[in-house]
């Protein structure tokens, strides 16, 4: 028999918290698909384990004796401050002190928001742990702060990993890329509410997994790291906008860049009216993502050396947010639309192919198509796997 009763077995069981997010729900899916005969993934929800319980986190460890714990979760970056400080700090260190106890690997998922702004920025530059940041860089800082000084002075096996902006499918969240996204498909972005050279790093989140499989597999080359995991190259934010606007045929943003203090201003406005609009009674609230309407004008930009200089190997480098935009835009309007979130009047159909046009007026064509699409099996084909749709109730990532 195996740990605390288990049956004797080469599998490792590990414990991943956040599994329903577009992070932690991806790399379930993927050690469920790709990793079953090698990994056990465990992925409580927030009733049976809530980061801000350590009675939670104790009892679920010492119950299940993991190999391994992944932490992907995170509050919403506008929570207070108590749900930010429970959640991305207090739990992370307490998951931190069981795989000490345990004496097992941790791996944490951190954010770019505790970089500074700059060019190619190396693992090691970070913000400066003041009372003036925002809760929620405040609260991801303190967590790499912890993990380090457990590292130097517990021994925690851990490895930290950056990501920027992210994008990939099946996020059920509108926030981060997708909340841009959103922004231009309901045409709420009149103009570039950015400049000519802000540029920013992004994170692609069908990779995750395969890093975490292979840092897994080699801790001592990754313990007590750091690692960026970005796209090698950043993104002009303003070549991304009209790229998809270009895609969705959009009129709207026009290409005039709004300075800075007017967007400042006008996002002071809208902060006065939605308080109005709560006042009488209508709900009403603002992006959160305009917290840090500021860096839409700076640049941010990871490097990404470390990681290319690892033994990991990018499973497919061709792949940037720009080839991904096609799916990726003809996913996240077909959910809105489903849920009633764009106004009828205001539908997109984005059809690269133009199928919907051909099944409006010439269904016959659709019915052509068949002899190329059964040309080959269906269940053989190699595909990349897809982030799960988990419905555990977590603070997700």
């Amino acid at each position: 028999m195996g740990k605390q009763g288990r049956p004797d077995s080469d599998k490792k069981i590990g414990v991943l918290i956040g599994g329903s997010g577009l992070i932690g729900g991806g790399i379930l899916h993927y050690f469920k698909t790709w990793g079953e005969n090698e990994f056990e993934l465990l992925a409580p929800n927030s009733k049976r384990l809530s980061l801000r319980e350590p009675e939670d986190i104790r009892l679920y460890l010492k119950r299940n004796t993991p190999d391994f714990i992944i932490n992907t979760a995170i509050t919403a970056i506008d929570s207070n401050p108590l749900l930010t400080l429970e959640t991305n700090y207090l739990g992370t260190v307490n998951l931190a002190r069981a795989a000490v106890d345990l004496g097992i690997p941790y791996i944490h998922f951190s954010s770019a928001a505790v970089m500074p702004t700059g060019e190619n920025l190396a693992e090691n530059e970070q913000l400066s742990l003041t009372p003036e940041l925002a809760n929620y860089p405040k609260s991801k800082l303190l967590a790499e702060l912890a993990l380090q000084e457990m590292h130097c002075n517990l021994g925690l096996d851990y490895t930290n990993i950056r990501l920027a902006v992210v994008y990939g499918a099946h996020d059920h969240k509108i926030q981060g890329f997708q909340r841009m996204l959103f922004a231009l498909a309901d045409q709420t972005m009149p103009f570039l509410f950015t400049n000519h050279q802000a540029m920013h790093s992004y994170s692609n989140a069908k990779k995750v997994p395969f890093f975490v499989h292979h840092i897994l597999n080699h801790r001592e080359e990754f313990n007590g790291q750091t690692f960026h995991f970005v796209d090698p190259n950043p993104v002009l934010l303003s070549q991304l906008i009209l790229t998809i606007k270009s895609y969705m045929e959009l009129k709207r943003p026009k290409e005039i860049f709004l300075p800075y203090p007017l967007a400042k201003f006008g996002a002071g406005c809208m902060v006065m009216l939605t308080r109005m609009l709560r006042r009488i009674g209508i709900e009403s609230k603002m992006p959160p993502e305009l917290m840090f309407l500021h860096n839409f004008y700076q640049t941010q930009s990871l490097s990404a050396a470390k990681l290319q200089g690892s033994s990991f190997v990018d499973p497919d480098p061709k792949v940037t947010i720009f080839s991904e935009l096609p799916m990726l835009i003809q996913y996240y309007l077909t959910r809105w639309e489903d849920l009633n979130l764009i106004a009828l009047d205001d539908k997109i159909f984005f059809d690269p192919s133009n199928r919907a046009d051909i099944f409006q007026n010439d269904p016959a064509q659709i019915l052509a198509f068949l002899k190329d699409e059964t040309s080959s099996p269906f269940l053989d084909t190699c595909m990349w796997p897809r982030g799960a749709d988990d419905e555990a109730e977590t603070e997700d990532k």
